[in-house]
């Protein structure tokens, strides 16, 4: 049987690479749009056996382009999303009205399914510009194309995040960590190979449920998360409670820099649980495995954040 190709936007991320994998492991072709073939190309062909994985370089808004790959695609995965705003790419142009496109173009090539990469906690997020223009996108994906699954997962960390990756870089930097809200926003970590695998299992097993909610086996508070990590690197950090003024104030500084460490919209987002909310189905309603627990894998590569390197590396099983 010919295999299924697929079409995937934001391929050269974390959740990207893996999902690279799980797909053409199970004889299902890849094409994988990247803004800088030279720059990306070469990581993402580690990813997939040969033959299975197409590369194409160009804009997601090269709309000829799109079109013509769309032509050749049986299903279509859009993991293409920002935290923060820049020139461009606004929250509006890559959350909202790519997705608006794309979703158009799977319903003129009447493709088998796709499969749309969103967030957990933004119904909540009323007064964050990232969670409302997500909940925007969504509305016109389901709008234009009804064989659509999208996918809400908490926070995705893996050795190629940007999240606890970047936690510990700091942690092992800072004597003092500041923390807002006290801490005590929740989380439901998943791991990224987890995720992927459910994705892959969304496609293959002809899933049709329009909204999954996506969590690890675990909920912890952003301190509990803090206080796994520096567990993990072998340090102690004073973890100090930031007045959310000053927050504010040091938020607006970041956002000067080219990457910020925080926005204030990115502060409005953590004053809400990052959790499942119960209104839709999660994946503890289907046969997906992501009992991937936190510290468990953390462990397996936080020795980089050690004193010792990779010396520091124990036997993990």
């Amino acid at each position: 049987m010919k295999p299924k190709n697929c079409l995937i936007f934001g391929a050269s991320g974390q959740i990207g690479r893996n999902l690279i994998r799980s797909l053409t492991k199970n004889n299902i072709k890849v094409t994988a749009l990247t803004r800088n073939i030279h720059q990306k190309g070469y990581i993402l062909k580690t990813q997939a056996n040969p033959g299975y994985l197409e590369i194409v370089e160009g804009s997601i808004f090269d709309y000829e382009l799109t079109k013509k790959l769309f032509s050749n695609a049986d299903i279509c995965v859009n993991l293409v999303g920002i935290l923060f705003e820049k020139g461009k790419n606004t929250f509006n142009n890559i959350h909202v009205e790519f997705p608006k496109m794309i979703s158009k173009l799977a319903s003129i090539y009447k493709l088998e399914k796709f499969v749309h990469l969103s967030a957990l906690g933004i119904e909540s997020a009323e007064d964050s510009i990232y969670a409302q223009s997500k909940l925007k996108g969504e509305k016109e994906i389901l709008d234009n194309f009804g064989r659509t699954v999208i996918v809400r997962p908490s926070i995705v960390y893996s050795v190629d995040d940007n999240f606890t990756t970047q936690l510990m870089n700091l942690l092992r930097l800072l004597p003092i960590f500041p923390i807002y809200y006290n801490g005590r926003t929740k989380f439901s970590p998943i791991y990224c190979s987890d995720l992927t695998n459910s994705i892959r299992k969304i496609i293959t097993d002809d899933i049709k449920e329009n909204i999954i909610e996506f969590a690890g086996p675990e909920e912890m508070s952003f301190k509990d998360i803090l206080e796994k990590l520096l567990l993990s690197i072998e340090k102690k950090r004073l973890l100090l409670p930031m007045p959310i003024s000053i927050a504010r104030m040091t938020a607006k500084i970041f956002e000067l820099l080219p990457k910020p460490l925080i926005t204030n919209d990115q502060l409005k987002l953590l004053k809400y649980d990052n959790v499942l909310s119960g209104k839709h189905k999660s994946n503890n309603d289907f046969d997906f495995d992501c009992s991937s627990r936190f510290e468990d894998e953390v462990n397996k590569y936080s020795y980089m954040w050690k004193n010792e390197g990779e010396y520091s590396k124990k036997k993990v099983n």
